[in-house]
């Protein structure tokens, strides 16, 4: 029997770390796991024999399953029911994480502005970032809400022309070499003039794949189809590279085994696909396969980019936002993600400078002329 979901939130004295949402059956089953009798799991939770024996009962109940096996002399045991309650949950919870911390991100803002008229606010359509979320704190600390929400680098943009948000998020190598792939993606949606482009930071992608694997993947063990391989959606950046790192590599994407089949929204859905057996690897983040505890072999560092339109960058909101990106604590926060560091954070970049790989469709010199070259500014 499935339960009815119901969802609900609390308000407490101290911050929320993350976006998780915390349920007491999780939790003790994770005790028990972990401690293979209803005796510690309690102590560790804090709570009586009594109270987590009744409890179990009640969800076995509830639920009309079996959670635990028990075996006198042994420890207990979480019936594979559990287990897969246990790992479904954690997918579900870490597919959500960055919509949850949007939500959490507006539940703020609605108290800021009860509190104070001092708040400025700007709507963000972001590529997913593991830094991003520790942004929208720091500003919150400097009256200035982000109202953030996930998309691909194409989407993110192509939101921004349509006017869906007033900031986009977006990331891309520098590549200086050139790239077609990622000309041919982003260009239509980058307009010299009219787009600026706001510094932020740099990060690691790399190939994630469990610590141990029998064969290390490459880029052509990929193409060979010989792993499992979780793919990031159509539009986002993430996928753009792998086809810019295959093309540019000469190798076909066509092998790729799960290459259109198995695919998530964000790196850390994408490490915890890896990490539960779902696939042999993944292309993301040095930062989300540390969080799961997997390996990681890097690739290419890429650059984190903010953009509005050239009217919103002498805007209130926007300044305030450049301000928070070249303080030293926007530095610090990244500092505890592995592979991140800030990259000329809060300046305002040339397009044809900060992406090099752009690829501008030169006019024809009139004889005696000198040629025209677009600055990007």
């Amino acid at each position: 029997m499935t339960p009815g979901i119901h969802l609900h939130y609390t308000f407490e004295s101290d911050e929320q770390a993350g976006a998780r949402m915390a349920h007491p059956l999780f939790d003790t089953l994770a005790a028990l796991q972990a401690h293979g009798s209803i005796k510690h799991a309690a102590q560790a939770l804090g709570l009586s024999y009594r109270f987590v024996w009744g409890s179990l009962r009640d969800w076995e109940a509830e639920l009309g399953q079996p959670l635990v096996t028990w075996v006198r002399g042994t420890r207990a045991q979480l019936t594979p029911y559990a287990l897969r309650l246990m790992w479904a949950e954690r997918q579900a919870r870490t597919r959500m994480t960055p919509h949850l911390e949007a939500l959490r991100a507006e539940l703020r803002h609605v108290f800021a502005l009860a509190e104070a008229g001092e708040v400025e606010a700007i709507d963000v359509l972001a590529s997913h970032d593991l830094g991003l979320p520790r942004l929208q704190t720091l500003a919150a600390r400097q009256d200035l809400h982000l109202g953030l929400n996930f998309a691909g680098s194409a989407e993110a943009l192509r939101g921004l022309l349509e006017g869906r948000c007033q900031l986009a998020g977006f990331h891309a190598p520098r590549l200086p070499e050139g790239s077609t792939v990622f000309a041919e993606a982003l260009r239509p949606l980058l307009r010299p003039g009219e787009h600026k482009l706001i510094g932020s930071h740099s990060r690691w992608q790399g190939l994630m794949y469990a610590p141990g694997a029998a064969e290390a993947p490459t880029l052509r063990s990929l193409a060979a189809g010989r792993h499992r391989f979780v793919n990031r959606q159509t539009g986002s950046g993430t996928r753009l590279l792998l086809e810019h790192l295959m093309h540019a590599a000469g190798l076909p994407l066509q092998g790729i085994d799960g290459f259109d089949e198995r695919v998530e929204h964000t790196h850390v859905a994408v490490a915890a696909a890896v990490a539960a057996g779902l696939a042999d690897v993944g292309l993301g983040l040095e930062a989300a396969a540390r969080e799961f505890g997997l390996a990681f072999a890097p690739l290419v560092e890429e650059d984190y980019f903010f953009v509005c339109l050239k009217p919103a960058l002498d805007s209130p909101a926007v300044q305030r936002l450049r301000r928070v990106l070249a303080l030293s604590r926007w530095a610090e926060a990244l500092a505890s993600l592995p592979g991140y560091r800030v990259q000329r954070a809060g300046e305002v970049l040339a397009l044809t400078r900060a992406l090099p790989w752009w690829e501008f469709k030169r006019p024809r010199r009139r004889r005696g002329a000198a040629q025209e070259v677009p600055t990007g500014r």
